[in-house]
């Protein structure tokens, strides 16, 4: 009995003392790695990043450190290493299984705060939908369309899509299409085109907006009127070209193409 208790005593005291140890290292660990995600958040090269980024990259820094820490105090509890090890690239393939479609996201989401292919307030279009940026996240990208419904897109779909910005530049061209009756002469045509965009306060004179015929059929020829003008000016400039040179033309007197009835039934 005596050699009994005198065993149990010698494990208690052995492993409280290993107990108090893991505990006064888990504060200290605790503290420093408070201190250190602080600075790393403070210093200049992360700052250079994007907020949402920056917090997201700054949390997964101490998560690591506290998986880290917490590793440390187990092994000075005596808990063998490989079953820790094993424990942890076990719960890390099935974590990774059950949110491979939100990693995916999430991965999405970091490079799209880092790169930048789009912003805020930017007009866009990718995996057939379109629509002005409100707000990106980490997860998910949110997009308002012109008649003003909500698209959410997963960040994950966007990274490996083709996004076209019709925003990032300072500038866009308007492409517009006519159609007149086969007998007009072109040039007449091309010059009305010309000085009705000429009349549009927003289409600047460089670059030099265009008017030439572009094709036809039996019946029609095709023109084509291109105008720059600032980006936040494009539909505004869209309709004035449009009813403007529409306006030119039937002042003008040119004429419609010929539309068969055949033709209007398909």
């Amino acid at each position: 009995m005596e050699d009994y208790l005198s065993k149990l005593l010698f494990s208690v005291t052995e492993y409280g003392a290993k107990l108090v140890i893991a505990v006064v290292v888990f504060f200290v660990g605790k503290f420093l790695i408070n201190k250190l995600t602080k600075r790393i958040e403070a210093g200049k090269a992360i700052q250079k990043i994007d907020g949402t980024a920056r917090t997201a990259m700054v949390s997964f820094i101490r998560i690591a450190l506290f998986v880290v820490l917490l590793v440390i105090v187990v092994s000075i509890m005596g808990i063998p290493m490989a079953s820790i090890i094993a424990l942890l690239a076990s719960a890390g393939v099935t974590i990774g299984l059950a949110l491979q479609g939100a990693l995916s996201n999430l991965a999405g989401g970091i490079m799209i705060l880092v790169f930048k292919p789009f912003k805020v307030d930017d007009y866009v279009e990718a995996n057939g939908v379109q629509g002005v940026v409100t707000d990106i996240t980490l997860f998910y990208t949110k997009m308002l369309t012109l008649d003003n419904k909500r698209i959410t897109v997963p960040n994950g779909t966007l990274m490996n899509a083709n996004v076209i910005d019709y925003t990032a530049e300072d500038i866009r061209r308007v492409d517009l299409t006519f159609l007149t009756a086969k007998s007009e002469a072109p040039e007449k045509v091309q010059n009305i085109m010309l000085q009705a965009m000429a009349s549009i306060e927003k289409v600047p004179s460089d670059p030099e907006p265009f008017a030439r015929v572009s094709g036809g059929t039996a019946e029609s020829m095709e023109f084509t009127a291109r105008g720059w003008c600032k980006t936040a000016d494009y539909w505004d400039v869209y309709f004035d070209m449009t009813q403007k040179i529409v306006e030119a033309l039937g002042a003008a007197g040119i004429e419609a193409p010929v539309v068969r009835i055949a033709e209007i039934k398909k």
